[in-house]
């Protein structure tokens, strides 16, 4: 009986302010007070809604406008000939060249529209030859550089052409075909996926006992023939996140707080009520959590995630080919190049808004014109790099906020990007050099070593 009381009061304590509308509607109704306050109160709902919707378009209309001011610039790395050092260089680069985490003032953001920059790690395959770039603003371009000397001396960093611009629009009548997708995480973000750790490169283990989870991508965009591309970019951002505190009107707690609250839910079944005493008096109980053997993996995971920075990311990928060149079986192979990163009792990778003709679901498949279609817009969001301040159109008609069937009916229907939080170790583990154990002869190296000359050389 006492749990009961305990679990009610604790509903009590979490929904009180629910349960205090719920009062004051049913009194309302049984005096005829209502009809009376909603008359009352329907003008001045009115312009909040009205305040609120402009609001939000001028905050968009803003950001938009700053967005269109900032000027990026693609950057080649071209790998060292010896890659030695383990994917830990990697997360090093990555957390102190692209985490640009600042505080905006209220004339920053709503007036100015300023927005955090945001990043590309991609890697590209064209005809066979694979690439390793960086799509960053150019006001940071010299840091990428340094950063990436500081971890790689012997590698070259070099501005390029944005390769996407060679692929002209997928048409019926165009002369490319193409086929992409997004990918989102299977379980809450809380939950990590498999890292380099996991495969033991922390180590440093001698070159013919490494086992990189990034060869299978290399070597499958390596093995491209004329005509064809493969594109993978990771888009990412420092984590501004917020998720609603429960049994709060307003708070807000950050992605490592809900990881822990996401780690105390898997617990609580197992956790054991202790008294707690003052001054010979119970005055209620702690619990005592117990971690069954079955979670270990999973929390200890958890715990290791929070414990490094965090980027809200997207992933996007897309194969691109020649009509006359195009190999349903490449379509086929990279959609399962992100496999080896999953942990069943952790998380995985899971495909979503694949251009593809039962990209809507249900029982009725889209029109190749349509498919051709979402192909095209992909190459648009691809060669854009966008995940994070998507156009006021994305959020107006989705497959969330149009549902099936009336998805075929009004045009365009968008997909909502989907983006999730990795850590630092996550995303190393996702986009980093192969060591020379990866044999791939159309992955462009540094073939000789650059140093510096000396110093006493005559003059």
């Amino acid at each position: 009986m006492s749990e009961f009381l305990d679990a009610v009061e604790k509903g009590i304590k979490k929904s009180w302010a629910w349960i205090l509308v719920l009062i004051l509607v049913i009194v309302f109704w049984y005096f005829h007070i209502l009809d009376d306050v909603i008359r009352g109160l329907l003008p001045f709902l009115g312009v909040i809604l009205l305040g609120r919707l402009a609001w939000i378009w001028w905050v968009h209309y803003v950001q938009q406008d700053f967005i269109s001011g900032i000027d990026f610039v693609l950057l080649e790395i071209i790998p060292p000939r010896d890659v030695l050092r383990s994917p830990k260089a990697m997360e090093l680069f990555i957390t102190n060249a692209l985490y640009h985490w600042s505080n905006k003032g209220g004339k920053e953001s709503y007036w100015q529209g300023a927005v955090w920059f945001w990043f590309s790690l991609e890697i590209a395959s064209i005809e066979g030859q694979v690439h390793f770039y960086v799509r960053t603003p150019t006001r940071v371009r010299s840091m990428i550089e340094t950063q990436m000397y500081a971890q790689y001396p012997q590698a070259q960093v070099r501005a390029v052409e944005d390769y996407t611009l060679a692929v002209d629009e997928i048409t019926q009548e165009g002369a490319w075909n193409g086929w992409g997708c997004e990918f989102k995480l299977d379980k809450p973000e809380a939950f990590p996926i498999k890292t380099y750790v996991d495969f033991g490169l922390d180590k440093d283990p001698k070159e013919e006992f490494k086992v990189d989870p990034i060869s299978p991508v290399v070597e499958l965009f390596g093995s491209l023939q004329k005509g064809e591309q493969m594109w993978m970019q990771i888009v990412v951002t420092p984590s501004k996140k917020e998720y609603h505190t429960h049994g709060t009107w307003f708070g807000h707690h950050n992605w490592v707080q809900e990881s822990q609250i996401e780690i105390k839910d898997l617990l609580t079944p197992y956790a054991r009520q202790n008294k707690k005493y003052d001054q010979g008096k119970e005055v209620g109980y702690t619990l005592e959590y117990r971690t069954p053997d079955f979670l270990k993996n999973a929390i200890d995971g958890m715990n290791k995630k929070t414990a490094k920075l965090g980027f809200d990311t997207g992933v996007r990928i897309m194969y691109v080919a020649k009509k006359e060149a195009w190999n349903m079986s490449n379509r086929r192979n990279i959609r399962l190049i992100f496999r080896q990163y999953a942990k069943p009792d952790c998380n995985q990778f899971e495909r979503f808004n694949s251009t593809q003709a039962d990209a809507f679901g249900g029982v009725f498949t889209i029109t190749p014109k349509t498919i051709m279609v979402l192909a095209n817009r992909m190459l648009n969001e691809y060669r854009e790099r966008s995940f994070f301040h998507s156009p006021l159109r994305h959020h107006l008609l989705n497959k969330e906020t149009v549902p099936w069937p009336f998805t075929s009916m009004f045009w365009p229907v968008f997909f909502q990007n989907q983006t999730f939080v990795l850590n630092v170790e996550e995303l190393a583990t996702m986009w980093h050099f192969p060591g020379q154990i990866l044999k791939v002869p159309t992955l462009e190296r540094i073939e000789s070593k650059e140093a510096s000359p000396p110093t006493n050389l005559p003059m």
